[in-house]
């Protein structure tokens, strides 16, 4: 499978070099020349399959003219190590449960794959690989956990000052060895910039080799399409039609869910469900893309003002704005109306909705609304509640049970430098870093 650039279909380049570079030259985001179309007797075998087995199916649509068929197995049976359960909340209302992994986050999935996959690619290079990588939450704490003490990586982690929750933070700078973190005097946005004006900046690239562990990059952006195929072979009524809502931020994840549907997964729509970082509702309802500073809310993991993915939504559908616009619709939403639904769903059902899967459940629960009876509907949970332990317990006036996992996290010493949002700074960072 060659990959090419959003920016420049002509700008070809390998699994390897895609997985690697991270972003394409001309700032584009690679995508996989090819969408496999999974047979019919897939989908009516999926529901006996175990999440491994249908993991390997799909990966190997994907990379089977790049990975042997041990490398696949192996892969994926690394990566899907947990379970993604499907819980029913109300009736016709069901939640995928992405916090089963190792840091309680959704993006587990795709940073176990990435660190995995660039480990078997890199069996013959010499230098020493340098992962960066932007966060606004949980991006940092997957990464950190898929590459500690990998050997050959070493992991730079910038992540925007008292924008993320303290338990967030802890999981992803206390480790320490071979995983290093920036607070940045910023927001994400600004996290991102720098990570991007690295890859571009030529002097860096010719004395050190520089790769992605962002969304941006297809290693990690890809397999989130595995958890799809899972939700819908949970599904225990395949006639209905169905409708999935995303909480999103960079938009990577509602990226894989359209790349599972274009893969042959049968969703009927997409909604992609914001905070007030609303510039892709504001797109599907006006048609203009305006990127904005990225403005702090409640669900702070998706506190993003110009979100990179954006255009491989564009990519997917042949960059045609209105079927794009058919096939997702999107709906934006205040903290207050976050928490009210926190606290509703609590009372009435005893489930509990971290901040960002009560955006992801507003968008859903407006969608049906509107839509009447003919949808079943799938929200995602990504991220465990207790992550955002002080944000919950202050919308819940209740304390939360916290998983030993995080618990442990609390105890552990801070180790982060502080940093500027300039370029030059950064870049001074990573020379003397070496």
């Amino acid at each position: 499978m060659k990959f090419y650039s959003t920016n420049n279909p002509e700008h070809v380049v390998s699994l390897k070099e895609a997985v690697i570079k991270g972003l394409a030259p001309d700032q584009g985001l690679y995508m996989p020349e090819h969408i496999p179309l999974m047979p019919a007797e897939f989908f009516q075998e999926l529901p006996f399959m175990s999440f491994q087995e249908m993991g390997v199916e799909v990966i190997r649509a994907l990379f089977k003219d790049d990975l042997t068929e041990d490398q696949i197995k192996q892969l994926v049976e690394h990566t899907l190590s947990f379970d993604t359960p499907l819980v029913q909340v109300e009736d016709g209302i069901y939640t995928l449960e992405l916090f089963h992994g190792p840091t309680l986050a959704f993006k587990d999935v795709g940073a176990r794959f990435c660190s995995k996959l660039m480990s078997m690619l890199m069996t013959d290079e010499s230098r020493l690989v340098r992962v960066l990588v932007a966060t606004s939450g949980d991006t940092g704490s997957a990464v950190a956990n898929g590459f500690y003490k990998v050997p050959g990586v070493e992991v730079i982690i910038l992540y925007p000052q008292g924008k993320v929750s303290k338990l967030q933070e802890k999981q992803f700078t206390t480790l320490g060895e071979n995983i290093h973190c920036l607070e940045v005097a910023g927001v994400f946005d600004d996290c991102q910039r720098l990570v991007k004006e690295a890859f571009l900046d030529t002097e860096l690239n010719q004395e050190m080799l520089l790769t992605s562990a962002n969304s941006i990059n297809i290693a990690r952006w890809i397999p989130q399409c595995l958890y799809y195929f899972h939700a819908w072979a949970q599904l225990l009524d395949k006639e209905k039609k169905i409708a999935v809502s995303v909480p999103s931020g960079n938009f990577g994840n509602l990226g894989a869910g359209i790349l599972a549907e274009r893969m042959g997964l049968p969703i009927d729509i997409f909604v992609a469900s914001t905070n007030v970082n609303k510039v892709v509702p504001e797109f599907l309802d006006s048609g203009i893309f305006d990127p904005i500073p990225s403005l702090s809310t409640i669900s702070n993991s998706m506190d993003v003002g110009n979100p990179s993915n954006f255009y491989r939504l564009l990519d997917l559908y042949g960059n045609d704005e209105e079927l794009l616009k058919s096939r997702v619709v999107g709906y934006y939403f205040s903290d207050e109306e976050t928490a009210i639904a926190m606290r509703e769903v609590k009372a009435a059902t005893g489930y509990l909705m971290d901040p960002h899967g009560a955006v992801g459940y507003l968008g859903l629960k407006k969608f049906l609304k509107e839509k009447g009876e003919e949808f079943q509907g799938i929200f995602l949970e990504t991220a465990h509640p207790g992550k955002f332990q002080s944000t919950v317990e202050e919308v819940l006036q209740e304390s939360i049970q916290l998983p030993n996992r995080l618990q442990a996290f609390l105890s552990k010493e801070v180790k982060s430098s502080r940093m500027g949002n300039d370029f030059e700074e950064f870049k001074r960072y990573l020379n003397d870093a070496r």
